[in-house]
């Protein structure tokens, strides 16, 4: 470490959701010190009691060092829980060593919900610091719309909702696709803009949500772009083609449903962000665009549409002779038809 390096605290916590961010504290904080002197563990196979003699061990250099210690509180299973992390005897182990730190050490402490007033919180903000790198509950969007504009990238609220729509929150993985479409984009004021149309074409759903490509297209009666973005899905996908087929038709099918209870609570007055509930959604965006949708609607055509989606799902069990992606291919022309214009025979 340089003679003109700041004067390092003996314990820091990093914490919260913004994984980018930790990552980059972390890089800062790595630089004060030689490679050889980094140690880096995970809490989840590493007991308390073990960091604490790894940060009383010393260098064998005599040189300052830093100890790591990443998912204190786990790391989430299959429903988003923590699981896996330090327990009541761990926490107690590092607290006691806080109150006399090993000199010439620096403890880095990393988790994902650990709060400031905690036991180690207060331990860690008593002889160091904690840094709190949450992201707002639903302000994911507004993340990745910070992270274009400090690059100068111009991309609008729906391309940016999108983003989060597509891929989740994630922080680590909707980073890594923000910085996918700043390169496509060339980077800079002079660079490409990001839209939804790019967004949809670019960004991997990590999820089976529903394709807004495909009911966007719908909605707007443009029959030839709802083909296009099912091939597309179709060539993107994984699954057998049939599976495929049956995931969209299941997928257009509950987006109508959602359609006609988007139309009925506008009606009554409610606003997409007070409807999630009773859309089955999280997603502010995908709310506001049912509500969207929703208007350019008669209740007649939503009702026709619901039927003839009915009509695929029997069609795709066995109802027809007909290969399954024309069956769906039929059906996306019948009902992204203009009002008035005579049904497909």
């Amino acid at each position: 470490m340089s003679n003109d390096a700041p004067e390092l605290k003996p314990a820091y916590l990093l914490t919260g959701s913004d994984r980018p961010k930790i990552e980059v504290a972390l890089q800062r904080l790595r630089r004060h010190f030689e490679h050889e002197a980094v140690e880096r563990v995970s809490g989840l196979d590493t007991p308390g009691a073990d960091v604490v003699a790894r940060c009383n061990a010393g260098n064998l250099f005599g040189d300052a060092r830093l100890v790591v210690v990443e998912s204190i509180d786990g790391r989430p299973n299959a429903d988003n829980r923590l699981t896996g992390g330090w327990k009541a005897a761990d926490l107690a182990a590092v607290v006691e060593y806080l109150a006399s730190p090993a000199p010439g050490t620096t403890l880095a402490l990393v988790a994902a919900e650990l709060k400031a007033d905690s036991p180690l919180g207060k331990a860690c903000k008593r002889i160091g610091d904690v840094l709190d790198f949450a992201v707002a509950k639903r302000g994911h969007a507004a993340w990745v719309a910070q992270r274009f504009r400090r690059v100068g990238v111009a991309a609008d609220s729906d391309a940016c909702a999108a983003i989060v729509y597509l891929v989740g929150d994630d922080m680590v993985t909707l980073a890594a696709e923000v910085d996918k479409l700043i390169t496509w984009s060339g980077g800079g004021s002079g660079g490409e803009p990001i839209d939804e149309r790019v967004v949809a074409e670019l960004v991997a759903s990590v999820a089976d949500t529903p394709s807004f490509a495909i009911t966007d297209a719908w909605a707007q009666r443009e029959t030839g772009q709802a083909l296009e973005a099912t091939e597309m899905i179709f060539e993107r996908s994984g699954r057998p083609r049939r599976d495929e087929v049956a995931r969209l038709a299941g997928t257009l099918g509950g987006h109508a449903s959602k359609l006609k209870t988007a139309r009925r609570l506008a009606a009554e007055g409610v606003k997409p962000a007070d409807a999630l509930t009773q859309l089955g959604t999280r997603s502010s965006f995908y709310a506001g665009k049912l509500f969207q949708q929703a208007e350019r609607f008669a209740d007649d055509e939503l009702r026709d549409a619901t039927e003839r989606l009915a009509d695929l799902d029997l069609a795709l069990k066995g109802n027809s002779k007909l290969d399954g992606d024309l069956e769906l291919q039929r059906t996306l022309i019948e009902i992204s038809r203009a009002p008035g214009r005579a049904k497909a025979r």
